[in-house]
């Protein structure tokens, strides 16, 4: 008995391993280096809006699809250190779109399906939760003034298999999409990569690019997530602050970090 008893004391006495976010995904939600700023991913950024005994392991990188993050062995990463109650993020469908880069490209009907299917099984298999994500909206305007749902196919096919899962979704391409939309054609130039030749001295030529963020651009989209996580119910909606100034400041920090 007093064997027993050690036994549960010592185990008592050990702190459990702390919950564990990862995200699987591409550029947009990447962390990057310092010499890349203002370039943040908004996985970089998610950090800045939890608090209690959670980490995010972001294992995001930039040009993977589906496809490619399972032949190079990512996803098989992920899996071998994924533990009971740990929380996987799952945001793919930008590259799994380029039909040009067949190394890439995963029809939304089929590959795309069948993979998202594989990333859905096996976490849960391994005793943790899933949450599939629709790819992110691009800086991408219509005539109507509004941003086109340049992903829609590979969206649908996310809600479809959060729907006949029971998976959770986070629908990123509608928030998002209603997010930058209400900046406007000339305001949400801050949400992405705009800037001058001589303005950042990694993009010495300037640039103009409206699918990666700038760091507000990462925060707010962060912001968004962290939101739909703490409405899923889920252990993790715990983990998420009430009020997260440092995801919803209007002007930069103007390097990498919280605040």
């Amino acid at each position: 008995m007093r064997t027993i008893a050690l036994a549960l004391s010592l185990l008592a006495a050990c702190p459990a391993a702390a919950e564990t976010i990862f995200i699987a995904g591409d550029s947009t939600a990447q962390t990057y280096r310092e010499d890349r700023y203002p370039q943040t991913g908004w996985g970089q950024m998610l950090p800045c809006g939890l608090t209690g005994d959670v980490k995010v392991e972001n294992r995001a990188m930039g040009g993977r699809s589906t496809k490619s993050f399972i032949a190079e062995g990512r996803w098989d990463k992920i899996m071998a250190e994924v533990k009971p109650g740990d929380v996987v993020l799952i945001q793919f469908g930008h590259n799994d779109a380029s039909q040009n880069k067949p190394e890439r490209y995963a029809p939304a009907a089929t590959l795309y399906r069948d993979n998202l299917l594989r990333m859905v099984w096996e976490t849960k298999g391994h005793g943790a939760t899933p949450i599939l994500i629709t790819p992110v909206t691009r800086r991408s305007f219509g005539p109507d003034g509004r941003t086109k749902a340049d992903f829609a196919t590979w969206s649908a096919v996310v809600r479809d298999i959060a729907a006949t899962t029971g998976t959770q979704l986070i629908d990123l391409e509608a928030s998002s999409r209603g997010w930058v939309d209400g900046k406007g054609v000339e305001g949400s130039k801050a949400l992405f990569l705009h800037y001058p030749a001589g303005r950042w001295p990694g993009f010495k030529d300037g640039i103009d690019d409206d699918t990666h963020f700038s760091e507000l651009g990462a925060r707010g989209v962060a912001d968004l997530i962290a939101a739909d996580l703490a409405r899923t119910g889920l252990p993790v909606a715990a983990k998420i602050a009430k009020d997260r100034p440092d995801l919803t400041r209007t002007t930069p920090l103007g390097k990498l970090g919280c605040r």
